[in-house]
């Protein structure tokens, strides 16, 4: 068994869409719409997936408890210094809980947060 996507029910997909695009960095894999009201969009290049659905008939789960998505970084200073940038708020962090990793969390358009970590 292999874990294919994580689902996220967005409010704005263009929103959602440049965040996970532009400030994660996951390439779009294919957009698609299954019927009218619903606009789906797979981002990523390995084998598991980001998939957002902005959907008119669901709501988006506002800041969901308990459930973040992990992306590693090259440089967490680097990427600290882009979200400044970009006008992104750091959540909480940078953390250090031992000399082999740190991290810190920010919100995605929808609320869920999101862990950039880097390995030492």
């Amino acid at each position: 068994m292999k874990f294919n996507w994580c689902t996220i029910t967005v409010k704005d997909m263009e929103a959602s869409l440049t965040f996970y695009r532009d400030i994660v960095g996951l390439p779009v894999s294919r957009r698609l719409s299954d019927r009218p009201g619903v606009d789906i969009c797979f981002l990523g290049d390995g084998e598991t997936k980001v998939e957002l659905i902005c959907d008119a008939d669901r709501a988006a789960a506002e800041n969901p408890e308990g459930i973040s998505l992990g992306f590693g970084v090259e440089s967490l200073d680097a990427m600290m210094a882009f979200l400044r940038d970009k006008e992104i708020k750091i959540e909480s962090g940078p953390f250090q809980p031992n000399p082999h990793i740190k991290f810190i969390f920010v919100k995605d358009p929808n609320g869920l947060m999101v862990q950039f970590s880097e390995t030492m």
